[in-house]
């Protein structure tokens, strides 16, 4: 997959070649639309493709696959995801006769990612598959699917939702893509879910809590949190910040790790920036040692959601990445992980990522408690808020 997109873009495998190959690529802008109608439309047959992962049939490449708990690292699993997700966006924008294409694709979301199983097994044959399922003006949603071998049937693992966005030969503008046809009534339906999974990203935006307050019913959960907190044992010298923690219970301020990475060339994608599969590797290894550590047993991934890349990270860039353990409920832990990168030079912290994972461990975790209505922590109020929302999403999903 990865070096059919090399060929697709015209990427060098020499680092000191890419800059070249980037140089050639600014030729390519002649060949961009200049409306979506002058592009010939796509079915999603089009754009099907299958990929096998032979963990079974060619040992070798199981070491690079194996966790220590004898199963496959579910962060090589999203790097796999995000480069065939690419490789379908490019399968369906192909231009007959041009072996390069001027787009450069990249993952701007990833929308929603489901197991259907709790372990991956290292030593059976992995099947994916997958598709554009919806299109706008110059972005696409593909839909992925893994599956794997036994006693001869695949049997599915996991459901992936992407969406890709179009740019052009530079990777400085949009750019237009095909547009998408159903043949029969199933893929219309696909492509009408494509339009309410936009509109459901919109209406999840635009109720953020870094836009709107709280609900009252949010409002009361955060101030029941305050009350059970309060140390009372003082009668009469109650106050905002006399506080006590919980039975069974650990501050948010105490359930968080952090991590660091150096961005070598080694990482980089065919764009000659961070491979965004790296960064999501790096990101759910560092989410799943925080729900480790916060639970003190075995998690297991459930489903990833909504990570936005909201820029790009250069090679040589710092990345800092920061784990917290944001909403638990019975033995299942809600973890935002945050993703920024640092400039020495200007000494300036941009963020890149935000990722949402949820995990199941294999006992029940203390609750996760914020403090509140003092000094830094209502921040800790909002995140907690924030990981009961995408925890009830998930839910809901699954």
């Amino acid at each position: 997959v990865r070096s059919r997109l090399r060929d697709i873009v015209g990427a060098s495998t020499n680092w000191r070649d890419h800059v070249q190959a980037m140089q050639e690529r600014k030729a390519l802008h002649t060949l961009l639309a200049k409306r979506q109608e002058d592009l010939p439309p796509r079915r999603m047959k089009d754009s099907y493709l299958e990929v096998i992962l032979p963990l079974g049939s060619q040992p070798e490449i199981r070491e690079k696959y194996l966790n220590v708990h004898n199963s496959v690292r579910f962060g090589r699993i999203l790097e796999d995801l995000d480069s065939l997700g690419v490789l379908i966006c490019y399968t369906h924008t192909k231009q007959e006769m041009q072996p390069r294409s001027p787009l450069s694709i990249v993952t701007a979301l990833v929308d929603k990612i489901n197991l259907c199983k709790k372990i991956i097994y290292p030593d059976c044959d992995i099947k994916f598959t997958g598709n554009v399922s919806w299109v706008g003006k110059t972005s696409m949603e593909v839909k992925m699917h893994m599956l794997q071998l036994h006693d001869g049937d695949y049997s599915p693992v996991l459901d992936a939702t992407f969406v890709m966005v179009a740019r052009d030969p530079e990777n400085k503008r949009p750019a237009f893509v095909n547009p998408l046809v159903p043949e029969t009534p199933e893929e219309e339906e696909i492509i009408k879910q494509g339009k309410l999974n936009k509109l459901k990203r919109i209406d999840f935006s635009t109720a953020s809590l870094l836009k709107m307050a709280p609900t009252a019913e949010e409002r009361n959960v955060i101030h029941d949190i305050f009350l059970n907190t309060l140390d009372t044992r003082q009668e009469g010298e109650v106050s905002f910040r006399s506080r006590k923690l919980p039975p069974n219970s650990v501050w948010m301020e105490d359930a968080k790790l952090k991590g660091l990475q150096i961005c070598h060339p080694q990482e980089r994608n065919i764009f000659n920036r961070i491979f965004g599969g790296f960064l999501m590797r790096k990101a759910f290894e560092l989410g799943w040692a925080t729900a480790c550590s916060y639970g003190g047993s075995r998690p297991f991934i459930v489903s990833v959601d909504d990570i936005m890349f909201q820029r790009p990270v250069e090679v040589g860039s710092l990345l800092l990445l920061s784990g917290q353990v944001c909403y638990t409920e019975k033995n299942y832990i809600q973890v935002r992980v945050h993703s920024e990168v640092y400039d020495a030079d200007t000494r300036e912290h941009q963020t890149t990522n935000i990722f949402h994972f949820t995990f199941m461990s294999e006992n029940e975790v203390p609750q996760v408690v914020p403090k509140t209505y003092g000094g830094k922590y209502p921040i800790k109020s909002m995140l907690y808020l924030d990981g009961k929302r995408h925890f009830a999403a998930t839910m809901k999903e699954i």
